[in-house]
């Protein structure tokens, strides 16, 4: 098979599940056809999209109108003020939301799948080489999406539980603690996979977006003067007759955006067509009425500024509300807890992040994954963040960075796309990426000055994720370059083997190596230490292919170099959750003969130590070697037959 070029990074980069599969319970399957699960409808799909997708962007109304509304009215509040303000979270949500994402990047898609690290792999084969500018823009993407996974479910359950406030004000002490329960049973529960309850995310959310709509359209019916907030002039005006506050303003109204960047991640789970169906036709018409009726409720009701979403409904029906606004907000929570899932697996396939402990939660849906050590980590920054902010207007200024962040970054990779990859004129590109861009900066600018009220937190959490990856990334290639250089030639091997005297024992050895051109050091300790050499030696690597999944004539190909050695590729979409053991049931229709009984794998076990090297360089060496110790075991991560696995262990400078 003819490999693309760069399309594949050779490396221990797999992930893992708890049930331990044996090669032959998949050689005795071999004939059989793997089970496929039914299509789902367009309209499953639909629903499905308006629960993950758009959770999070359907909580933004419970907060961005009150904290981009308050900066204004400490003067009074006029007509033209609250115009202004509607007209810029309309138009926001049409650039940004519409024209970015659902028009634009939903088409940029990596066989499917989207996403920053979509998005930047997509960029690095159109440049068609390592570009370490565009690695930095993908980690510093990557790092800010964790923060914002941090964030997002802290505001959005504190602001749906300070909703309970408002019916029994008693509960106003309770507000942290009752968070704090819910957000501790929210990842408890992770370990079970969504897989059992994602059918109810989407009717719920269904029902959340109606009645957003509704309650909008009830208020706008008593002011339908608020509509002129279409017109983007409102917007102009109150920028220019308020600019000392405009910077502030603006700083909150990307507030109604939050969870954009879903749309594009959640790309491969639903398809483009679902996706662009529920934004047009529920999504965006809810969100629009709801803030165009918070509009008119607050020029009615001044008094309304204080939560002018739960002032929408009488009094009779807000424990209603304040059960339903839980509820979506859990959903919300749920998404991008499930977004920081893939995110990390994702970052692993790519290089970016060590192995760890992943488990599949769904028989059916591959994105259905449960990563402990993602999971706890968290729930420990989320309950930190509760604790130290403890209401939803403290937290909001520490959110926008994280959000307008990822946003800028993701337009500054699709443009290096569109750039390199010539799929349309340079000037078309720019035209339409440019605007966008000075926009997201304007907004990351305003919410640039919320640094010490709290916009410290996605900032420093950013910078101490992409340090992580930039030194996981960067010792993974140093070791593999001072491994490269210290290596014995595989071919020169194989012909000088051809005469020895190395007593042969039966059977089949798979050495696990990174490089096939060099002899694994697995092999070399197996000769020099037990003195013996298997009757087949056979070098496996492990690629993840810079694909989203492989396909089935790319899974595996074996090239037999004499009668006693021979290499073996089994490949991986960078999406996938690959299988060793599985993927033996391809290399025996690839090649390779062997005997499932008398088969076993040699691992490398190394050890880093620390180099001498000084300063930053010694400190990223020890982080990784740090990173290194805690990586999951090989023999889990690559979901090999335990009961056949060999270790043969050794040290290299990190």
């Amino acid at each position: 098979m003819t490999q693309r070029p760069d399309q594949a990074v050779r490396g221990f980069s797999q992930t893992i599940d708890d049930d331990e599969l044996d090669i032959a319970t998949y050689l005795r399957e071999e004939g059989e056809e793997p089970h496929i699960p039914p299509p789902q409808s367009l309209m499953a799909l639909v629903i499905g999209a308006v629960g993950v997708v758009y959770g999070d962007i359907g909580t933004s109304p419970l907060y961005a109108f009150r904290e981009a509304l308050r900066p204004v009215a400490a003067d009074g509040l006029h007509r033209a003020e609250v115009l202004g303000l509607l007209s810029l979270l309309i138009w926001t949500l049409i650039l940004i939301v519409t024209v970015k994402y659902v028009l634009f990047l939903l088409r940029s898609d990596n066989r499917g799948e989207g996403g920053v690290l979509a998005l930047y792999t997509l960029a690095r084969l159109a440049i068609g080489r390592r570009s370490i500018p565009v690695l930095l823009l993908a980690l510093a993407g990557a790092a800010l999406f964790f923060g914002d996974a941090i964030i997002t479910p802290a505001i959005s359950v504190l602001s749906a539980v300070e909703g309970v406030s408002l019916v029994v004000p008693a509960f106003h002490d309770w507000i942290v603690p009752a968070t704090v329960a819910i957000l501790i049973g929210l990842f408890l529960v992770q370990k079970a996979g969504t897989a059992h309850v994602s059918r109810f995310f989407g009717p719920i959310t269904v029902i959340w977006f109606l009645t957003m709509g509704g309650m909008g359209l009830w208020h706008i019916v008593d002011d339908p003067a608020v509509l002129a907030a279409f017109n983007p002039v409102w917007l102009v005006r109150f920028l220019l007759e308020h600019q000392g506050v405009a910077f502030v303003v603006m700083g909150s109204v990307f507030l109604a955006v939050t969870g954009a960047e879903a749309l594009y991640a959640d790309l491969g789970h639903f398809g483009r067509r679902p996706i662009v169906l529920a934004w047009f036709s529920l999504i965006f018409p809810a969100l629009v009425l709801n803030y165009l009726g918070q509009g008119a409720l607050v020029l009615r009701d001044h008094s309304a500024i204080e939560a002018p979403f739960y002032a929408m409904v009488p009094p009779w029906l807000l424990p209603a509300l304040v059960v339903l606004a839980t509820a979506a907000t859990v959903i919300a929570a749920q998404a991008v807890i499930s977004g920081a899932f893939s995110m990390t697996r994702s970052a692993i396939q790519l290089g970016l992040l060590p192995r760890m402990r992943i488990r599949h939660t769904s028989a059916q849906l591959s994105g259905q994954i449960y990563i402990p050590a993602i999971n706890w980590g968290l729930l420990i920054g989320v309950l930190w963040l509760v604790n130290s902010f403890r209401t939803s207007e403290a937290l909001a200024s520490a959110y926008g960075i994280a959000v307008t962040g990822t946003m800028l970054v993701t337009t500054a990779l699709a443009l290096i796309y569109l750039r390199a990859s010539r799929r349309m004129p340079l000037w078309i590109a720019l035209a339409m990426l440019i605007p966008i861009g000075v926009i997201e900066l304007s907004f990351l600018s305003a919410n640039m000055v919320k640094v010490w009220d709290g916009g410290y937190v996605p900032l420093l959490l950013a910078f101490a994720l992409g340090i992580v990856m930039w030194a996981w990334w960067s010792g993974t290639q140093t070791v593999a370059q001072k491994t490269h250089r210290a290596a014995v030639d595989f071919a020169s091997f194989c012909r000088s083997m051809a005469d020895s005297s190395v007593h042969v024992v039966p059977g089949t050895a798979l050495f696990l190596t990174s490089d096939p051109t060099v002899v694994p050091s697995a092999l070399l300790h197996n000769l020099k230490h037990n003195r013996v050499l298997h009757q087949q030696n056979v070098l496996l690597t492990v690629e993840t292919l810079r694909v989203p999944v492989a396909t089935p004539e790319e899974r595996a190909t074996f090239e037999p170099v004499d009668d006693r050695f021979g290499r073996l590729t089994l490949r991986f979409g960078y999406m996938e959750t690959p299988n060793v053991s599985r993927a033996m049931l391809a290399a025996r229709k690839a090649g390779l003969k062997f005997d499932v009984m008398n088969t076993s794998f040699f691992l490398g076990r190394r050890r880093p130590i620390f180099s001498s090297a000084f300063g930053v360089a010694r400190l990223l060496a020890s982080l990784y070697a740090l990173l290194y110790r805690f990586s999951a075991d090989p023999s889990d991560y690559f979901r090999l037959p335990r009961n056949r696995v060999v270790e043969l262990g050794e040290r290299f400078a990190a």
